[in-house]
């Protein structure tokens, strides 16, 4: 494990400080998002995910594991703070050089635990810490709390969020995560309501 210099007792600190990273920089918001509130969405969308995989598709995933993965999947924003997708997506070599930051960010902030903690956080923190079939349900509950945020956000009249829900819907759409695509048809259709139709 990279040795990092610092304090080891940061991590929590550091942590608290998810809610000063803002999401969709080069958007006209009409209410903001930040990286802490998105990650409490993500977690909730991804224990959804497992749970109706385990129920309805027979699988065996730990839906608390994967809610915890969920929550940290963006923690490293507090130091690489929230490129934007067209960015950080336009070609591979972009991509590359940034799981490489990502990753030396997801040791730093391993480093500010005590060595006794390390190892607990290792597999919710690490790159590829993971499996193939826990990072897709993150993934695609990545991709549902973008797509309600552009939900939200059309229902207040806001139409700079257009392409960015066409867009992520196709993403949605091409993951082939059956576990999403169930949410998608049953469950997301209520976004669209008001509080005194959900009630």
């Amino acid at each position: 494990m990279e040795r990092q210099h610092g304090s080891h007792n940061g991590f929590y600190a550091m942590m608290a400080r998810m809610k000063y990273i803002e999401r969709w920089a080069l958007m006209r918001n009409s209410a903001a998002e930040n990286i802490s509130e998105h990650s409490l969405e993500v977690a909730m969308l991804a224990h959804g995910l497992a749970l109706i995989g385990n129920k309805r598709l027979g699988r065996q995933y730990s839906p608390e594991r994967i809610a915890l993965l969920g929550m940290y999947h963006d923690c490293t924003e507090i130091i690489t703070g929230d490129m934007p997708t067209p960015v950080k997506y336009h070609d591979p070599e972009i991509r590359e050089a940034y799981k490489r930051i990502e990753a030396g960010a997801a040791y730093r902030l391993l480093n500010m635990l005590p060595e006794d903690l390390q190892e607990e956080y290792a597999p919710y923190l690490l790159p590829d810490a993971a499996s193939e079939e826990e990072q897709l349900l993150v993934k695609a509950a990545d991709k549902l709390s973008a797509l309600i945020k552009c939900i939200e956000e059309e229902k207040t009249g806001n139409q700079e969020f257009h392409s960015a829900r066409e867009a992520t819907w196709h993403s949605i759409q091409t993951m082939h995560c059956p576990e999403a695509e169930m949410f998608c048809e049953e469950f997301l259709p209520e976004y669209h309501k008001t509080i005194d139709e959900l009630s």
